[in-house]
């Protein structure tokens, strides 16, 4: 059985990189090729209306993405630190190529298998623990901003008065959250008190780091976004798009989706925020995909290559150990 494992392990491992190569391609083309999302139209008008400027200004689109990576790049770097210290390189091979294994995972949970691989498996629990910190942080960046870009939008907001059936709905979902809460108190107690007991652990200089290198990302893309906007010649005030930015990147993050369908759900919330100021829906769906390819697509064909050269060896030897 050892040596029937052992023969057929390296192909187990070409074929999985095949797999999630072929499939995040297949997501990427896909998306790509689907005209119907870019205004191609849109874009040539806006070319020809800059003239000599477009071309730098879309070169400093381009670079805001370098830079919203090179950032996550830094904090992944920054987190990993606490179990041994690992070279720009390697933290940009993980990332790449941990997010194109997460394409087709909801949520990016394919992100943390990609990442824990790397490691050896008494490292692997805490690598798994410090990339749920790292998007824990960031989800804390987009809930503080865009918390207060809700405040802002409120008045602008319709009221909404559900039907009786839907506050029934209500009901009953949180006598069942309430039930199973008190039902699970120990188990979900059990959690906190762990991964508080394990946060803790973490020095506070790599919090510290990571909180910053989550604010610096997160202004960067939304900035992005907002010059994006000028881009399309939408005439909007920078103290009304910031807020409607924000509660965008807040509504859309805490709705639970696929990675390929990222660009779908931001450009739905997008429409409906920018649409209450009068900004036309095919601008807004062109800039949201436009920043799926920059900010997704794009890093995840550079992480094909992480994720065709990856080193399968040290997976062999656990399996090994364990078949002994």
């Amino acid at each position: 059985m050892y040596n029937i494992s052992q023969k057929y392990f390296s192909r187990l491992v070409f074929f999985a990189k095949i797999l999630i190569i072929a499939g995040a391609y297949y997501i990427i083309s896909e998306k790509i090729l689907d005209h119907g999302n870019i205004n191609t139209h849109l874009l040539i008008d806006q070319f020809s209306s800059f003239d000599l400027l477009a071309y730098p200004f879309l070169l400093f689109l381009i670079l805001l993405s370098l830079a919203n990576w090179v950032l996550e790049i830094l904090k992944w770097q920054s987190l990993v630190q606490f179990v041994k210290p690992i070279s720009f390189s390697k933290a940009t091979s993980q990332s790449l190529s941990s997010l194109t294994a997460s394409l087709m995972t909801p949520n990016r949970i394919g992100e943390y298998g990609a990442k824990a691989i790397y490691y050896s498996k008494p490292e692997r629990a805490k690598i798994m623990l410090l990339n749920f910190l790292g998007n824990f942080t960031q989800m804390g960046v987009t809930v503080f901003f865009g918390s207060f870009g809700l405040l802002f939008l409120w008045e602008y907001l319709p009221s909404f008065s559900p039907p009786s059936s839907t506050l029934i709905w209500y009901a009953i979902a949180l006598i069942l959250l309430i039930a199973g809460t008190v039902l699970l108190k120990k188990k979900w107690e059990g959690w906190y008190f762990t991964l508080k007991n394990q946060f803790l652990k973490v020095p506070y200089k790599i919090h510290k780091r990571t909180g910053i290198y989550a604010i610096l990302r997160y202004l960067v893309f939304s900035h992005q976004f907002y010059f994006f906007l000028l881009f399309f010649g939408v005439d909007i005030q920078y103290s009304t798009a910031m807020p409607i930015i924000f509660s965008m990147y807040f509504i859309s993050s805490i709705i639970p989706g696929f990675v390929i369908f990222d660009w779908l759900v931001k450009g739905s919330v997008a429409i409906y925020l920018f649409g209450l100021f009068g900004v036309n829906e095919i601008i807004v769906l062109s800039i949201t995909s436009l920043m799926w390819i920059l900010n997704f697509a794009i890093p995840s064909i550079a992480g094909m290559i992480f994720v065709l050269t990856f080193d399968g060896s040290s997976l062999k030897l656990k399996q090994s150990e364990v078949l002994e």
